[in-house]
């Protein structure tokens, strides 16, 4: 079940990006609301704005270990309550969705553009990303037990 989740918010990610690239590119821009949000292709080749460009194997090898960490975490039932769950498998197919890119074209296609404040533009697998870590801080602040709690 956790698999076929992480393959369909995957597949939404690729499907935009994949978009982007065949209809977005040739096109550049497309404002969706003018002064506030935009369409905007660009190829990333490092992280946000720009940083570390060309790190691709940095950034493989980064998701790996992430994603090495979430399947352990997953696996040996350290994440007691389903919103923790969930957040890991965001967080996985947002870093698997950009790992993709990286592979493949050696740079991440972006394209959601916040026009008000200069902001990083952005695609559907940062927004797993940062959603999934965001859940996920709620859940350990908040949710999570350590062992010892639980046993009491």
């Amino acid at each position: 079940m956790y698999l076929l989740a992480v393959l369909m918010m995957v597949i939404v990610d690729q499907a935009v990006k994949y978009w982007a690239v065949t209809m977005l590119a040739s096109i550049g821009t497309i404002p969706l609301i003018p002064g506030v949000l935009s369409l905007t292709y660009v190829e990333n080749r490092g992280a946000a704005f720009s940083i570390l460009e060309n790190q691709i194997w940095l950034f493989v090898a980064l998701a790996v270990v992430i994603l090495c960490g979430i399947v352990y975490a997953l696996k040996t039932d350290k994440i007691q309550a389903p919103i923790g769950k969930i957040s890991l498998l965001v967080i996985a197919a947002g870093a698997i969705g950009n790992v993709i890119d990286r592979v493949v074209n050696h740079y991440v296609v972006d394209m959601i553009q916040l026009e008000f404040i200069r902001f990083p533009i952005f695609n559907i697998a940062d927004i797993y990303v940062c959603v999934g870590v965001a859940l996920f801080a709620f859940y350990y602040l908040f949710i999570h037990k350590d062992a010892e709690e639980a046993d009491k």
